[in-house]
């Protein structure tokens, strides 16, 4: 690695950790947790995808590529771990039903919008919605998933509606958090395959920004970027689910793929920052000095 490589690296890593240690700061967590967080992640990658010849790689081969002392990497892996799935299935299986409801005209009210529904019956029932979109699940263990994130609602009739286009918790820290995980490392790994795994085939990975914009015109653009957000995110998820073989059992094709595009919105105060306007014309006739 050069001087500027590594300086690079550095500079783009300090960038990322501002944000994330914030977190960890808001939360009580100190540095000797991160730190501990990050020895086990260094040696889990060094052991399943810095092998030798497609072998895990050795304990030995761990500390020389991490740094770490043997000792180390014998002890934690010794040490059971946990099991974690990258994407919840609760949430992977939120994210269909509400997509479903969103698209598809058996659960719309006819004017393009998603119909409130009522909890059971064969068609154009919640019941139906889920069955069409999270498979085997039981229709009351969403509803009450929903419910508890503020997605839906009650209605006085026993009737529910949707109350969010997208499945974002509402009330629930640790399932923010968990979406913490998953999407910025969906983000990352997006740029990892851009650098080193295939750069002559990138993925998409743009933004727009400014950095001079008022505040009244920042305001308008947050719901400006909302709602073609949300209309593009919605036609894209036509486009997947069409062809998901879990939602369309009729889709063919080989292997499986997971895969998708996310979109973020993101504001900064600037402080201190000049307002430029336009200068005013001097006039004419000689200056004093």
């Amino acid at each position: 690695m050069t001087p500027s490589h590594a300086q690079a690296l550095s500079e783009a890593t300090r960038a990322l950790l501002v944000p994330l240690v914030r977190i960890f700061l808001r939360n009580g967590k100190a540095a000797k947790s991160f730190y501990t967080l990050v020895k086990h992640v260094y040696i889990e990658l060094a052991q399943r995808e810095f092998g030798i010849h497609g072998k895990p790689a050795t304990v030995s081969r761990i500390a020389i590529l991490t740094g770490l002392t043997r000792k180390e990497v014998q002890a934690i892996l010794a040490r059971p771990t946990d099991k974690h799935h990258s994407i919840d299935e609760e949430y992977n299986r939120a994210v269909r039903v509400i997509g479903g409801w969103l698209k598809d005209p058996a659960f719309s009210d006819g004017r393009g919008h998603p119909a409130p529904l009522p909890l059971y019956g064969k068609r154009g029932s919640f019941e139906a919605l889920v069955k069409a979109y999270s498979g085997d699940i039981p229709a009351r263990a969403v509803l009450d998933e929903l419910l508890r994130t503020g997605a839906v609602k009650r209605l006085k009739n026993g009737s529910v509606c949707l109350r969010s286009r997208g499945y974002v918790p509402q009330h629930s820290a640790p399932e923010k958090l968990r979406i913490l995980g998953t999407d910025t490392a969906d983000l990352i790994a997006t740029i990892d395959h851009n650098i080193y795994e295939a750069p002559d085939r990138p993925l998409f990975q743009r933004k727009v920004m400014y950095d001079n914009v008022p505040l009244e015109a920042a305001k308008e653009f947050r719901a400006v970027a909302a709602a073609r957000a949300q209309e593009f995110l919605e036609a894209m998820d036509r486009w997947l689910a069409d062809r998901d073989r879990d939602v369309n059992p009729s889709s063919t094709g080989s292997g499986r793929v997971r895969t998708g595009i996310g979109i973020y919105h993101f504001e900064e105060i600037v402080e201190g920052v000049r307002i430029q306007s336009t200068p005013k014309r001097k006039p004419k006739g000689k200056s004093r000095p």
